[in-house]
């Protein structure tokens, strides 16, 4: 059997809560398809500068580059708000981006028919709803050059190359051809330079191509919420399904994907609610609860086949 390594980056707030609860479900996905998963943990984040004075510290370098994919919790403290740019949280984590060439942020959205009434939005809005976000990661103002603040002026450079657009380009046309072969791009192009070559270069008949290798990276959405950390009532959701894209994506292993996807539908259906997404009268569930029940399903609910996809990378739940 073949090991396959992750790198599990547990970060700051309810990371390493959700991410220990992602854990479980990708073990019980290892278990029921005979794979040989080796989780290993690294710090980033306010964790990583409490413990090695960086926020991705030369170890954990090391390891995302050398691991098959990478799960990463959240990143964030407001105690370093106020600590020099090297320290910050965020910056482990654009450093951690760069590292790994993880230039595509996939974010599906979609709705489970319970969880409508949950929603800011109206339920007849949301019915339906099924689309894949593909957004540029790794350029742009994040990365470019000329920047900095003073006590009067601050300035961040906005800057893309053609290769740059065309990469992410491919990324969202593959990823259509796997869907409705729809595409929408969206841009500033009325007003800025950059908008207009992302249209121009996106409106161009781009061949196919390979969407390059490496350890993809993967992680829910939301940030550290240190306001609820160690209460065990964050909702692992977000994580579990970014294992799910992680196994889908990274290791290019569908299966188990769909039988966790599944499993999330089928805690949803029988009613399974963290306190975010609980009703009125229904009983909620704390963090690990919610991921032992959902890798309690891995193993016995049913799931379709589906075709392997392209490699992705800097996926993102």
């Amino acid at each position: 059997m073949t090991e396959l390594t992750i790198a599990v980056l547990p970060g700051d707030g309810i990371g390493p809560e959700v991410t220990t609860a992602a854990e479980r479900v990708l073990s019980a996905a290892a278990q029921r398809f005979g794979l040989g998963l080796a989780l290993r943990h690294y710090p980033i984040g306010a964790t990583a500068v409490a413990a090695a004075g960086s926020p991705l510290p030369e170890a954990t370098r090391g390891a995302v580059v050398r691991a098959d994919a990478v799960l990463l919790g959240a990143v964030g403290d407001p105690s370093l708000d106020s600590a020099p740019r090297e320290l910050k949280p965020e910056t482990g984590l654009l450093a951690l981006r760069a590292l790994l060439g993880v230039y595509a942020n996939l974010r599906p959205v979609s709705i489970h028919p319970a969880l409508a009434g949950h929603s800011p939005l109206r339920p007849d809005r949301l019915s339906g709803v099924d689309l894949l976000i593909v957004r540029e990661l790794t350029g742009g103002l994040y990365y470019g050059e000329p920047r900095g603040k003073n006590a009067l002026e601050a300035v961040n450079t906005l800057k893309y190359s053609v290769a740059e657009i065309e990469r992410v380009a491919r990324v969202a046309f593959e990823s259509a051809r796997r869907r409705r072969h729809l595409v929408t791009s969206v841009d500033k192009a009325n007003v800025l330079e950059v908008s207009q070559l992302w249209r121009e270069t996106v409106t161009r008949l781009l061949p196919s191509a390979s969407l390059g290798a490496g350890p993809g990276q993967f992680e829910p959405m939301h940030g550290s919420a240190p306001g609820i950390a160690g209460q065990g009532i964050a909702n692992p959701i977000g994580a579990i399904a970014s294992a799910a894209m992680l196994l889908r994506y990274g290791l290019k292993l569908p299966e188990p994907a769909d039988a966790v996807d599944g499993a999330i539908r089928a805690a949803l259906d029988a009613g399974a609610r963290t306190k975010d997404i609980a009703g009125s009268g229904e009983q909620a569930l704390g963090t690990q609860e919610m991921g032992a029940r959902i890798a309690e399903l891995v193993n016995s609910t049913p799931h379709p086949r589906s075709p392997s996809p392209r490699r992705g990378e800097g996926v993102r739940g």
